[in-house]
């Protein structure tokens, strides 16, 4: 079931194609770059690393700059964005997952889980700690979530006609649109993942370059409250860097930085974690339900454990549990008992 929602979203899109009738100057393209990056910051350090994470600190006035900035990317309202980012690291790529491409598939990842009904609404239970603030519950409302987008719109407009309008201001929001959705879509796909987080995030250079360094998402799913998503000097992190200069003028403080023992995976895993670790293994294993004879021991789910996951010193734990569920699916096979299962 598609809410009907979809039908701005197009329009947006569509809109696009006026540039056939008003032409494309150098100012509307200047506009267009600028906004994109300008808006991506308030998307990536706003929505994401501070109202979604609290990955650093800022003042009031901060707080409302940055909510009002990513807002101007017309991706609904910051409790919105806030509550369902928490949803989707609290399941991530599980079937409660709000957009996960391993269940879902790629395009309802991508955006179609935007225009479902279920999603429509803000679960505040998932904010407390934003909804306490008038001015942003107010900013999130149906009559000024897109409030600053519209100024904006009016803002290239009046700056350089209707290039800017629509280059400036709808080609630079549809290039954001889906640059946010790739982080959604793409970046559980396509990539490399250094750390074991018990799902299907994954690093991806060339994302984090149009993205401001969201394309680090391996590294952000192993440790979500860190400021920097880069988490080797290589990669590169342009709201970090941006955040950083900011920290060095008070309008910022207290960064969070990842632990070193986790930057350098050394860090053991936390139960949550190899739970799920331990289910895609034993996923992974054909028992016949009816004997036990065939299921493998510990040893040797740690040497499958090594070729599917990332290097980690709670490898043994994850075998162990792995072992452990799929000895409890063949009693359960048998007719027997079913052990309770751990709490993730």
């Amino acid at each position: 079931m598609i809410h009907p929602n979809p039908v701005p979203f197009v329009l947006v899109h569509v809109a696009c194609l006026a540039a056939l009738v008003t032409g494309v100057t150098a100012t509307a393209l200047v506009l267009c770059v600028a906004l994109y990056f300008i808006r991506m910051f308030g998307v990536s350090a706003g929505y994401h690393r501070y109202f979604s994470h609290r990955a650093f600190k800022t003042s009031r006035a901060g707080q409302l700059a940055l909510a009002v900035l990513a807002q101007s990317s017309a991706q609904r309202g910051v409790l919105w964005w806030a509550a369902k980012h928490r949803h989707h690291h609290k399941h991530s790529d599980a079937p409660e997952d709000v957009h996960s491409p391993r269940h879902r598939g790629f395009w309802y990842a991508h955006l179609g889980w935007i225009f479902t009904p279920q999603h429509e609404h803000t679960d505040l239970s998932a904010i407390p700690d934003l909804v306490r603030y008038p001015e942003l519950r107010l900013l999130d409302s149906d009559k000024w979530r897109y409030v600053p987008a519209i100024l904006l719109a009016v803002g290239t407009l009046l700056i350089a006609g209707w290039p800017g309008l629509v280059v400036g201001f709808f080609w630079s929001t549809v290039l954001l649109y889906h640059g946010t959705f790739m982080i959604n879509s793409l970046a559980h796909v396509h990539g490399t993942q250094r750390y074991v987080t018990g799902d299907d995030s994954r690093n991806n250079w060339w994302l984090a370059l149009f993205t401001g360094g969201e394309g680090w998402h391996n590294n952000h799913h192993a440790y979500m409250a860190s400021t920097r998503q880069g988490f080797r000097w290589w990669e590169i992190d342009p709201t970090y860097y941006m955040l950083k200069a900011l920290s060095w003028v008070g309008v910022v403080w207290d960064l969070n930085e990842p632990p070193a023992a986790l930057v350098r995976n050394e860090k053991a895993l936390g139960r949550g974690v190899v739970e799920k670790a331990a289910r895609q293994l034993a996923g992974s294993v054909s028992v016949p339900a009816s004997t036990g004879s065939q299921v493998p021991p510990p040893e040797e789910l740690r040497a499958r454990a090594e070729r599917m996951f990332a290097a980690t010193p709670s490898l043994d734990d994850i075998a162990g549990r792995a072992h452990e569920l799929i000895l409890q699916g063949v009693s359960a096979g048998r007719g027997g008992s079913r052990p309770a299962e751990r709490a993730v």
